[in-house]
């Protein structure tokens, strides 16, 4: 994997991505930047996000459950200290299907917590993860 950082101007930059995707990144105006893109950690904090997001979209599927939108939350505290490490990390996945077994679910984002998302495995060397879930059962008209 492969990703190219380029400074644009001020505390703007681009980051380029192996795949040919590309987000702009900024800081915040107390330090320079215009608020013109995304923080880099907050972009850190969506990248675990989003690799939990798809662990337990990925196995939910492969269960068969009629899945119609993952969210998922997160909530973070930082270190006042020099690096600013993310020190708790709360995860909160609202998954709303058809039918779904509450006991899939929840393995689902047990398994991703625990063992697939290389993501939350690097970052639980300095947060505390804890992770939540809600179902949302969603009724299918029949006459739709």
């Amino acid at each position: 994997m492969k990703a190219r950082v380029k400074w644009l101007d001020h505390m703007s930059f681009v980051g380029e991505s192996g795949s040919g995707h590309s987000v702009v990144m900024d800081g915040s105006p107390d330090h320079g930047g215009r608020n013109l893109g995304i923080r880099p950690m907050e972009m850190v904090l969506i990248g675990m996000g989003g690799c939990t997001a798809f662990d337990v979209a990925l196995m939910l599927q492969k269960s068969r459950q009629k899945v119609v939108d993952i969210e998922v939350l997160l909530d973070s505290d930082r270190s006042d200290e020099v690096p600013a490490v993310f020190t708790h990390i709360r995860v909160h996945f609202v998954i709303s299907g058809t039918d779904l077994s509450a006991k899939q679910v929840a393995r689902a984002v047990q398994l991703s917590a625990e063992k697939y998302c290389s993501a939350s495995k690097m970052l639980e060397k300095t947060a505390e993860i804890t992770h939540t879930h809600e179902i949302v059962d969603v009724k299918i008209d029949a006459e739709s």
